[in-house]
Formats: structure tokens, sequence, C-alpha cells
């Protein structure tokens, strides 16, 4: 039956726990947030301490022979590969005087296809008047090195039709002599052949005079190309603005820090699979949530309800201990110091009813170290946790921090509360606390979550199993303990399952 159950949990478990992904990162959110500003503090920095060099732009109308209405760009995209060539770069760098090499004036200006014929080119150098001067020497290599190549091409088509029209001239001339050396009282058959050479000759005149169109169109269609290619708007200094750069650059810093952060929370969260969800943490443990405690912050509501919930688990902790015949010790991962504030605090409550006895079992300063006040609960260290009489109420305070030893947690408390900060420690950590506890045999009688999600809706509750949370009764009889007061024991906790849905729940 457990096996089953263990398997269906595993089989309905999602890969990815999208709730608990969300959840985490928002729990990060002083990582995003940082890296947020961070990037907006970096982009604003670099429009200040990194201006962009004077630039100049210019555009200038490109006409083509080839041009149609349903042309998609291809030949501006080639105008500007044709600006980018060392040979526009050097014939501008020479009206220029300019002993800059060509490749590397190349890398100084850019060329761009605003539309099918309008061409843009923004050039930048040392000054204002510089980038004006070698917009202007680009835009007009660029015309004359157009113009040229567009005469070339109407030049060479023109020769080429001119030379077909040449030899239908002389096809012609033959044809003609043909005819002329042919007696008119021929045979039918030469008639025959008469009639084909006619035909012919029509035929070579037609030719010849659509050669003759084809070449004078070629020579017409230059001057349009040419009286079309132009520049439209003259070279012209781009104006700087700093606020208008910054603000830009900060809000570009802004949107890649946010999107690193966010990307960063949500690696570092599946990656060290740190569970925060109620279910999550009830589940790993093997022990229901019973109560929740806020992290305090500055703002005065909060706070009162921080005190308050503070207050209610100071009750139903005291409560507890009074109703147990074993001693209870207070068990913390990744909260000692709000640990030892809960220790003193049901101790306070404990004292109406007689004298009681801290335990400090923490690693730290927190109970050892402080500065103690008139009315505060005496506090032990461990070692002298032994000599006391059996009389005395003690309450143990100790960690299941990585380090712990874990054969002396019975001497803190034969009944334990876990005190977990929510995405402290990871899943397999806290296996290993419910199975170190597990073999120590020591009850868990429930969770005390420390700053838990405050949109967490997750049930922290473990239904399958009356020995856990404060609702189990089933106790073993009573036996010796090692100093021979009589204890009660309940079975040993196994680790239970935590519905994922509400209907699983029910």
């Amino acid at each position: 039956m457990t096996t089953s159950k263990t398997s269906e949990s595993s089989a309905s478990a999602p890969l990815l726990d999208l709730q608990a992904l969300v959840v985490a990162v928002r729990r990060r959110r002083r990582l995003w947030c940082s890296l947020a500003l961070l990037g907006l503090l970096a982009g604003a920095a670099m429009a200040v301490l990194l201006p962009p060099p004077p630039t100049a732009v210019t555009k200038v109308l490109v006409a083509h022979k080839e041009d149609q209405p349903n042309d998609t760009g291809t030949l501006i995209r080639t105008d500007v590969a044709l600006l980018q060539t060392t040979r526009i770069a050097d014939k501008a760098l020479q009206s220029l005087k300019s002993p800059e090499k060509p490749e590397d004036f190349m890398q100084d200006y850019r060329g761009t296809g605003l539309t099918n014929n309008l061409l843009q080119i923004t050039v930048t150098g040392d000054s204002e008047a510089q980038a004006v001067a070698r917009a202007k020497a680009l835009a007009d290599t660029f015309v004359a090195d157009h113009v040229r190549r567009m005469r070339e091409t109407a030049k060479a088509e023109a020769k080429a039709l001119l030379d077909q029209r040449d030899r239908m001239r002389g096809e012609l001339a033959r044809v003609n002599k043909e005819i002329g050396e042919r007696s008119p009282d021929s045979d039918p058959k030469a008639s025959a052949g008469t009639e084909s050479l006619f035909a012919r000759r029509a035929e070579l005149n037609s030719r010849i005079a659509d050669f003759d169109q084809r070449a004078a169109e070629a020579r017409t269609g230059t001057p349009q190309v040419v009286s079309g290619t132009q520049i439209v708007d003259a070279p012209r200094a781009v104006r700087y603005s700093l606020p208008k750069t910054a603000v830009t650059d900060a809000a570009i810093g802004l949107v890649l820090g946010l999107v690193l952060g966010l990307a960063l929370a949500a690696v570092g969260t599946v990656v060290a699979d740190r569970p925060v969800l109620r279910r999550e943490i009830a589940a790993n443990l093997g022990a229901s949530v019973i109560a929740e405690l806020p992290r305090r912050t500055g703002r005065l509501g909060q706070r009162r309800r921080t005190r308050a919930a503070r207050a209610r688990l100071t009750t139903s902790l005291a409560r507890t201990v009074r109703d147990c015949a074993e001693p209870v010790s207070l068990l913390e991962l990744g909260c000692a110091r709000s640990t030892s504030a809960i220790a003193l605090d049901v101790a306070g409550a404990l004292a109406a009813d007689g004298p009681v006895v801290i335990v400090d079992g923490l690693p730290g300063p927190q109970l050892a170290g402080r500065r103690a006040k008139p009315g505060d609960p005496a506090v032990v260290g461990g070692e002298q946790a032994a000599a006391m009489p059996d009389q005395e109420r003690r309450l143990g305070v100790g960690s299941v921090a990585p380090g712990t030893a874990w054969t002396d947690l019975q001497y803190l408390g034969t009944r334990t509360v876990l005190v977990v900060r929510a995405g402290h420690g990871s899943a397999a950590w806290l296996h290993t606390v419910a199975r170190q506890l597990a073999d120590q045999r020591i009850p868990v009688i429930g969770v005390v979550l420390i700053d838990p999600d405050p949109r967490d809706r997750t049930d922290g509750t473990l239904w399958d199993g009356l020995h856990i949370a404060l609702r189990g009764h089933g106790e073993r009889p009573a036996r010796q303990n090692v100093k021979g007061r009589l204890r009660t024991e309940r079975p040993p906790m196994w680790a239970a399952r935590v519905p994922d849905s509400d209907q699983e729940a029910q």
C-alpha cells in the first residue's frame, strides 16, 4: 500500500512546479531588483562617460533603370553593399585629401536603405565639421559612381544592340544582292525562291528597325537615371541630447538587468531546490506546519500583525509543552535568532507554572551571549542539563543545520518542534533532518514556518497519519529513558505524502 502511494505521488508530482518557481523567484526579489538597479545605473553612466562621437547624416535618392513597384528592396540593398566598398571609400578620401586608409574609413560610416530608392548615409568624425564633410564626400562619390555605372551599362547595352543591327544590315545587303541577281523570266520554282527572299528582306528590315528603337531607348534611359539620382537631404550634424540618451540607455539597462536577474533567480531556484511552499516543507520533513511567523518589517501595521502572530505562537507552544509529559525542544534551521526569541517567550509563559530552564544547544551566542534581564528564565548549556533535577521543567533549544551532532538532540528534548525558515534548506537536507530525527526516535510535534510567502495558499497539513502534528494521540506506553524517568512514546514518524491539489486533499 505504501509502495503504491509512493509511486502514485511520484507519478503525479510535476517535473517543474511553476507555483513554487514563481514564489521562489519573488522571494529573491533583492537579487533581480539589485541587478535591475545596477543595469539602470550602468546605462545612465555609459551615456555620460561614453558619449557617441560627432555624427552627420545625409539622404540620397537612388534611381534604377530596373525599378519595379513590387521590388522587395534588393536594389537598395545592393547600393548599401556597394557603399561599403574600398572603391567608394578610397574616392571619398581622395576628394577629402585624407591620408586615412579606406579600410579604417569604412568603419566610420554605414548605409541604411529607408525605402526602395532612398539611401541614408551616417558618418562619424572627430568633430561635427569633419563628420559633415565626410558625409558630403561620400554622398557625392556614391552618386558619381552610380551615374557612371548606369551610363556604362546603358552604353554597353546600346552597343550590343547596334552590333546586332549592323549584322542584320549585312545580311539584308546579301538578300538584296540575291534579289537583284534573279531574272524576272524565271521558272515557277525560282519565283517561289524569290518570294522567300522578299519575305526575308521584310523580316530583316523589321528587326533592324527594332534594334534601332531599343538602342535609342537604352540611350534615352540614362538621362532619367542620372537626373533621378541626387542628394535630397543635405549633410547635417546629428544633435546629441545627453538627458534623452541617458534616459534611453538607462531604460535599456534596466530591462536587461531585470531580465538577467529573473533568469539567474529562476536558474538558481531550480538548481538549489529549496522548498518555500508549506506543502513542500511539510512533505519533505514529514510533519505538519502548525504555525507561521512572518518577518517583521518597518511598517506599523505589519509589526502589529507580527506581534499578534508571535503571541498566538507563544500561547500554542506553551500549551503544547504543558500537555506533554516529556521534555520538548525547539530545533532551528536557518533562523537561530527567531528560535531563541520564541524559546524565551515560551519559557516566560511557562514560568507561571513553576521554574523553567532553557537548555542552550545552539552553536552561536544567541542565548548564551545575550544580556539577561530581570525575570528572564535561566539558560544553561547542554553539559549542565544532566545535573538538573527531574522536577524542573526544561525547554531545549538546538539546531539541525549541517554539522549537527544528532545524538545530542535527545538531551535537549525527546519531542521537538522544528522552526524552519522558508527557502533556507534544500529538499535533500530536509529529508536528512526527518530521517535523523526518526533514527533518534524523536517525534516531531510540528513545524513552525518562519518568513512564509504571504501569497502561499498551499496546505501544510499532512492528512494520512494520526501520529502527525498536534492532533495525533496514538502514544505508546511509557518506558524509561536514560535517566530513569518515565516517558511516553509515539510510533516512529515516517514521511507522509502531501496532496497536490484540493480535490486530492478532500
